[in-house]
């Protein structure tokens, strides 16, 4: 009944979003404490862009602010799944509990097996049944019980606002704007425009990654200088 209450006072107010009914439910949320200071220039970026006026603190009980505000964590989430150089890491070192269980810390968006590791097991992340920690699961071998010690991955991290490159957050900020104006305002000029910044930061992101990458034809990985060449049986065992 509060949600409704205050989607009606808001909606009397020009030039206010007037936002539809199945967002109804999302109005009233919780944000996270971390950092969330540090993501009001963000918000108010995206604000500016759907034609709004920007505000002072991330209210929660402003329903533009918190739309945006989770908008924005949902996309800054997808963007770093994708894996780039600053939250990728390679031969990283996990160790089994007394109960030969591995952990995966909730910072952890993927993880796998390093190339290094017996090709006999295949690892993947899963929650026990009637347990709230994620465990790194043996789908080979058909348990959690991990008898290496320690165990090598390649892992993709989610890092706060405050720990991402400038090109990242540009690329995020304008993602962000581009999905509450498709999903908000409805305004196919609007939209378009929006798209063309977001293709515009999403290319200086990838020429940040390029840079910060090194990558190379050659295929070897970075600090080495051994050639690793092709191989046809990893293309035929897809």
């Amino acid at each position: 009944m509060l949600v409704q209450v205050l989607h009606l006072l808001h909606s009397k107010y020009k030039g206010e979003l007037r936002l539809p009914f199945f967002y109804s439910q999302k109005l009233i949320m919780a944000f996270p404490t971390t950092n969330a200071t540090q993501e009001l220039p963000a918000v108010n970026q995206i604000l500016a862009s759907v034609g709004q006026a920007p505000v002072t603190t991330l209210d929660q009980t402003n329903p533009d602010v918190s739309i945006v505000y989770d908008t924005l964590i949902n996309t800054s989430r997808e963007v770093q799944a994708e894996g780039w150089t600053f939250n990728r890491e390679v031969y990283v070192k996990f160790s089994p509990d007394a109960n030969k269980h591995i952990k995966i810390p909730n910072n952890v968006l993927q993880l796998d097996l390093h190339d290094e590791v017996d090709d006999d097991k295949e690892a993947v992340r899963r929650t026990p049944a009637g347990e709230s920690d994620a465990k790194l699961y043996d789908k080979i071998g058909h348990t959690y019980e991990w008898t290496d010690d320690p165990v090598y991955c390649d892992v993709v991290y989610y890092y706060d606002w405050v720990d991402l490159p400038i090109p990242i957050q540009d690329y995020i900020t304008a993602r962000t704007a581009s999905i509450v104006s498709q999903r908000i305002v409805g305004d196919p000029q609007q939209y378009q425009m929006l798209q063309q910044k977001e293709s515009y930061s999403r290319a200086m992101a990838l020429e940040y990654e390029c840079n910060q990458g090194d990558y190379t034809y050659f295929g070897h990985p970075r600090g080495e200088k051994n050639y690793i060449s092709y191989k046809p049986y990893n293309v035929l065992q897809r």
